[in-house]
């Protein structure tokens, strides 16, 4: 794979085609899940090893799948991972996993994860498959720390609540104060909305932005170029 195949892949899956913010895909774990950061990322990170194995697995053996049966094959290997994912938290993070609940099974119908395999490990290479599926997980990841992180913040001025289910020596960071009331819409589902569409129009006005910067670069490129010399006229 080259260069520039791995940079577009990563654009892709950080920026371009965001799984959240553009694809608006796995809509229902992004707004369920996301009442703080620690447990958005947590989901998150789960994403990315189910995506990038996934990616791997159907990439190396796609010569083998029968067309006709390959949406089946996709999701009996993204299932066994999912499983595989789901005992690895309940016996290492338990406190976390109870928490996270229905939520790591239902990675197995996250739209994001089925999306990709089909639509492009199942016709590329398995090392760029793979890259395809952890840069979609981190594309994924930000949005849900920025989400989670936003709305705990809002709803009940914390950060990283719930950071000792995974270490036990660390603690929730009161940002604003033990005194803080708390804006309790926040980390309830008409909150995940609100802000979840606030980060969309965010992130749609930044692209048009430098859109308009980049259209606006050759105009004033044209401008500083000396004009040419009219012929003298006899």
């Amino acid at each position: 794979m080259d260069m520039q195949k791995f940079r577009d892949n990563a654009w892709n899956g950080l920026w371009k085609q965001n799984p959240g913010l553009v694809q608006l895909l796995g809509l229902c774990p992004i707004l369920a899940i996301s009442t703080s950061m620690v447990n958005a990322v947590s989901l998150g990170l789960a994403t990315i090893l189910v995506m990038a194995v996934a990616n791997l697995a159907v990439a190396s053996l796609r010569n083998f799948i029968p067309y006709e049966i390959r949406i089946p094959v996709f999701i009996l290997i993204i299932a066994a991972l999912v499983t595989m994912v789901d005992l690895a938290f309940n016996a290492y993070f338990h406190s976390l996993y109870l928490v996270l609940g229905i939520f790591i099974p239902l990675i197995v119908t996250n739209c994001i994860v089925l999306a990709r395999v089909e639509a492009y490990a199942a016709k590329n290479d398995p090392l760029s498959s793979t890259l395809d599926g952890v840069m979609m997980g981190i594309g994924l990841v930000w949005v849900l720390a920025v989400l989670g992180g936003l709305r705990e913040l809002l709803g009940s001025g914390t950060l990283f609540a719930g950071i000792d289910m995974i270490i036990p020596s660390l603690s929730a960071v009161q940002v604003f104060g033990d005194d803080y009331p708390g804006f309790l819409i926040a980390i309830l589902p008409p909150g995940a909305f609100f802000v979840f569409g606030l980060m969309i129009a965010a992130f749609n006005w930044l692209n048009q932005r430098s859109a308009a910067r980049q259209r606006a670069q050759p105009q004033a490129v044209a401008q500083d170029k000396p004009g040419e010399e009219q012929p003298a006229v006899a």
